[in-house]
């Protein structure tokens, strides 16, 4: 006796996808992670749902502490999802997320956020501490890796228009020593600032 399934219509799969990122989102806003066997093969749609509960629909995260995707420069988005696949680079949050994605997932994930437009965080510029900013970032030659426009490049972030909050607390890991698995060059780069 054969088995003979119906065929999956485009729709059902659709309300699948659907229904498994609102269940993501919500138990990743809960603190839960889902199972990532079956998820892992459903593709971008399906894993850029689970990444939306903390990144944004559109790559553009609006929680705090969260970094935005959106426009990042692809080989850096690939190896930092290696990384933290491969357990060197350890965020508590995304603690199972990546657990069996393949490469080519991983590759498909990276180039559907680095082709999202990038959307600043509001907020109101402060000229002064702008200023002070510019001229750090100048003595620290940081427009030598993520170009002075900071919009990165290869493997270095875009740093320009990405949430502040989660730079300062990026650049306190760098200097408290707690950055796992990522450039050490930047420890050595920041060194000595308060």
């Amino acid at each position: 006796m054969q088995n003979r399934s119906k065929p999956v219509r485009r729709a059902d799969q659709t309300a699948r996808h659907w229904l498994v990122g609102r269940l993501a989102t919500f138990l990743t806003t809960a603190g839960l992670t889902l199972l990532s066997g079956p998820l892992c093969a459903q593709g971008v749609p399906a894993r850029a749902a689970l990444c939306a509960a903390c990144h944004g629909a559109d790559g553009n995260s609006v929680m705090p502490q969260s970094p935005s995707l959106a426009g990042q420069p692809r080989v850096f988005l690939e190896n930092q999802l290696v990384i933290m696949r491969e357990g060197l680079r350890k965020i508590p949050a995304m603690q199972g997320m990546l657990d069996g994605v393949k490469d080519d997932e991983i590759i498909a994930l990276a180039r559907h956020y680095s082709a999202l437009p990038l959307k600043p965080a509001p907020g109101v510029l402060e000229p002064a501490r702008m200023e002070r900013g510019a001229a750090l970032a100048g003595r620290t030659h940081c427009a030598s890796c993520h170009l002075p426009s900071y919009a990165g490049r290869e493997q270095m972030p875009r740093l320009a228009g990405q949430r502040e909050d989660y730079l300062m607390h990026s650049m306190k890991q760098f200097l408290d020593g707690t950055a796992s698995g990522r450039d050490t060059i930047m420890a050595a780069s920041l060194h000595g600032m308060s």
